[in-house]
């Protein structure tokens, strides 16, 4: 298929620049197997699933990202931090007049100089004088995407984040889980709807548009996950007992399939441990672990318009689609949410 397979017109005042009063304060399409579409309210989920089914959340916490400094000759330096190597090392992309060579050095607000190491395709590699994730508390900035217009506040440190992150290495939020707060959760546990968590710290990469006309070329960039035991325990017992699998977001998602894959067992399903992934996820994949989904809606030719096109068909993407900006939808990481199932195979 071509990237123009996934393209569509979306008014600017569609796109929303801030998250909703309250948590779960959402609208939620409602996208069935068979493609009919139901317009609700994200308070409404709990009366969508069923006493078996289990959500499979990403617990990975947003790190203020992006930083600022300078070059020896004194030119400005942005940096976005893709990912954490080790302690004092990581991988970053730049923006700068000129691309810092290796060698060189990057100096910070307080005085600190960051080590130009290496250039690593599209990205350099850092060393730090101190933790990178203490410089970065102190001295980053939040990393909201770049089709929210506003500097990062207060209320955004908070709001773009999950309720239940824990594993800091992320550098976008895995939006879908923006959607639920802590009395939604209690309401789920109560219906007997149980969860699990898996970790995928979400890189820039998750922003870079397709650069080519042919999907197939596509090379995604490569992220780290982890699936504890406890979370392949419960998707077991979940299908034995005929409930489903239910992943918030597609970062949890492809977790999963990716550590599917990763199993040698033939059994289909996820395999404890911690990796790396650059799963692609384009229609005619056959997924293995993951039965409905509730993610938000994606940009235009990204690969997450690709991966629920997969997941719920073509067709009944685009309808859905096209129903929510003619209703009024609101798009992206502050907008709303959509719950998909999954379109049976042919």
């Amino acid at each position: 298929m071509q990237v123009a397979d996934f393209d569509f017109d979306l008014p600017d005042e569609l796109v929303a620049q801030f998250p909703p009063a309250v948590r779960g304060g959402s609208r939620l399409l409602h996208v069935e197997a068979c493609g009919t579409l139901h317009d609700r309210w994200f308070s409404e989920l709990p009366a969508l699933l069923r006493p078996n089914d289990l959500l499979v959340m990403n617990d990975t916490r947003v790190i203020k990202a992006r930083l600022f400094g300078a070059k020896d000759s004194g030119g400005k330096v942005e940096l976005l931090v893709e990912r954490v190597l080790d302690e004092r090392e990581a991988l970053a992309f730049i923006r700068a007049s000129h691309a810092p060579r290796p060698g060189s050095r990057i100096h910070l607000a307080d005085g600190g100089v960051v080590e130009v190491l290496a250039r690593q395709d599209d990205l350099t590699r850092l060393r730090f004088p101190r933790p990178v994730l203490e410089v970065l508390d102190r001295l980053g900035q939040l990393p909201l995407p770049p089709y929210i217009a506003h500097t990062p506040t207060a209320d955004d440190e908070a709001r773009y984040q999950t309720v239940y992150a824990n594993e800091p290495g992320a550098v976008a939020a895995p939006t879908a889980g923006l959607h639920f707060d802590d009395a939604m959760l209690d309401a789920l546990r109560e219906q007997g709807i149980r969860t699990a968590r898996v970790t995928l710290h979400v890189g820039a990469g998750t922003f870079q548009p397709v650069r080519v006309d042919n999907i197939a070329d596509h090379r995604m960039h490569s992220e780290r996950y982890t699936i504890p035991q406890a979370a392949v325990d419960a998707i077991r017992e979940t299908h034995a007992r005929g409930g489903r699998v239910v992943a918030v977001g597609t970062t949890s998602l492809r977790a999963l399939e990716a550590a599917a894959q990763a199993s040698a067992d033939g059994t289909g399903e996820p395999r404890a441990g911690s990796g790396e992934t650059d799963i692609f996820i384009t229609p005619g994949y056959r997924f293995r672990v993951v039965d409905a989904l509730i993610t938000n809606f994606h940009l235009p030719k990204s690969t997450l318009l690709m991966l629920v096109s997969a997941f719920a068909g073509v067709n009944a993407i685009r309808a859905a689609y096209a129903h929510a900006i003619a209703e009024r939808y609101r798009f992206f990481s502050y907008g709303d949410a959509m719950l998909l199932e999954k379109r049976p195979p042919e």
